[in-house]
């Protein structure tokens, strides 16, 4: 039995409208068992509020931004605040996802000021990490990840990096269908938690939360879930389907 953690959180990224969020969000609702495992929903922002409404008295359900500005306010127009998500209630902030990286150009310098005001503003950051598929054949994988944590955390206190969720994404498997095996999932968990360990000592990375992303679904889950420090999943598509996010939920047990 695991002492970390275990989250799953789900991405919703850029789909479902007002109506089809709501409806997908009260379904969730109704069919989430109480358990030890913290959900995250990961909406767009227009749903935000609304989906905190319907979790509020859920033990274990929690919202998340997929993503947010590294300033306080000002003229960054499209843009959102910590201190306008923290308003509606949101608990975690996705950070780093691939996407933003590579379609946003986000770098580490601009990933690690967004770190710092997450968790100046109270929130918690779920912080993205993964290589491409060039990346893993080239063998450098482990090198490119500890390389993305290094510049976009080991700048935190102790007691900071605390409040750290890390999610692995090989990027070659997102939406992809491909899945990287169990025993890849592992390796990159498992090499995370050691440079963890150098930075912050064994103890602080043993309670460390890492999850796994890349084509996470109800028929995979289970096996990933059980690699001993994979802690859960930041969940894509499958986050789409009530019934199929539910299943990967009740994978962590």
């Amino acid at each position: 039995m695991k002492t970390r953690q275990q989250i799953v959180a789900g991405n919703w990224k850029m789909n479902k409208n007002y109506g089809e969020g709501r409806e997908l969000a009260t379904e969730i609702v109704a069919r989430l068992k109480p358990s030890d495992t913290k959900v995250v929903l990961c909406t767009p922002f227009i749903h935000l509020a609304m989906v905190q409404d319907l979790i509020n008295g859920v033990s274990n359900l929690y919202t998340g931004a997929q993503n947010c500005h590294q300033e306080d306010k000002g003229a960054y127009t499209g843009e959102i605040s910590v201190d306008m998500l923290k308003s509606v209630g949101v608990g975690y902030v996705i950070l780093g996802h691939s996407e933003r990286r590579e379609y946003f150009a986000e770098s580490d310098e601009l990933l690690a000021k967004k770190v710092d005001k997450v968790l100046a503003g109270g929130l918690l950051p779920i912080f993205c990490c993964g290589e491409s598929l060039d990346i893993r054949d080239a063998g450098t994988h482990i090198a490119h990840v500890e390389a993305q944590i290094k510049a976009g955390l080991f700048h935190l206190s102790a007691e900071d990096f605390a409040k750290v969720v890390i999610a692995y994404e090989p990027i070659w498997a997102i939406g992809t269908g491909r899945t990287a095996s169990p025993e890849q999932a592992q390796d990159m968990h498992a090499a995370i938690r050691a440079l963890l360990a150098s930075k912050y000592g064994a103890a602080a990375a043993d309670a460390t939360t890492i999850l796994y992303g890349g084509s996470v679904n109800g028929g995979n889950a289970a096996v990933l879930f059980a690699q001993p420090d994979v802690d859960g999943g930041l969940v894509g598509g499958a986050s789409l389907k009530a019934e199929e996010f539910i299943t990967i939920v009740e994978a962590t047990k």
